[in-house]
């Protein structure tokens, strides 16, 4: 497959920044019919040392970035793992929270039963905080700001439907309203920040939303 829709917003000798588009997994998937993904058409369209860090939902788009020798990929995957890296995320949610920002700390758990579906879980629940921002209001949604503090699967997603307030176009977690509010989900990898793997330079990657 073409890179088509990948955007390499940034190229160093020991990482990419590229914008993942949304509906592209980030790594193989089990099935024969997902092995299309982001870190295959890097790695088969010039960039064959190309080795995934962190991941995005499939329906997520946004920022990534990809190592590009062994030793930034352990420096990078250190970061993420010791969370010294910024994330920021776009979205837009339903309805209108009553404060303009909060603090969600609610764990969350995977639940096998409702796959691929994660679900929040005081007793076997992994912990997981999210800050949010009211940006925008509109007439039925918000432009929200989301930083994660932690990196669960489906957190922000999850988070924001916990508090009332489920991201639009969301096919997983969103009821009728908000699904049909978007057609796709509002929900974007905006900002990373990020040590250079090698110098131990901060950097900060924008790529704004799509929506």
């Amino acid at each position: 497959m073409p890179l088509t829709h990948i955007g390499i917003l940034h190229e160093d000798p020991a990482f990419l920044i590229v914008n993942k588009p949304t509906l592209l997994l980030s790594v193989p998937g089990r099935a024969e019919d997902n092995k299309d993904c982001l870190i295959t058409r890097l790695q088969e369209n010039g960039y064959p040392e190309a080795r995934i860090v962190h991941r995005l939902d499939w329906e997520t788009s946004g920022i990534l970035v990809i190592a590009r020798d062994p030793d930034s990929h352990r420096e990078l995957s250190r970061q993420f793992q010791d969370r010294e890296t910024g994330k920021t995320y776009i979205a837009l949610c339903w309805g209108q929270p009553e404060a303009d920002a909060g603090h969600i700390d609610l764990p969350l758990r995977y639940d096998p039963p409702n796959k691929p579906r994660h679900i929040v879980d005081h007793e076997q629940g992994k912990p997981a905080q999210t800050f949010w921002r009211v940006l925008e209001r509109h007439a039925e949604h918000c432009r929200v700001e989301l930083t994660p503090i932690t990196g669960r699967s489906h957190q922000l997603r999850v988070h924001m439907l916990s508090i009332g307030h489920p991201l639009l176009g969301d096919r997983l977690y969103a009821h009728e309203a908000a699904l049909a509010a978007c057609p796709r989900l509002a929900l974007h990898a905006a900002r990373l920040e990020i040590n250079h793997p090698q110098s131990g330079e901060r950097l900060t990657f924008d790529c704004p939303a799509p929506f």
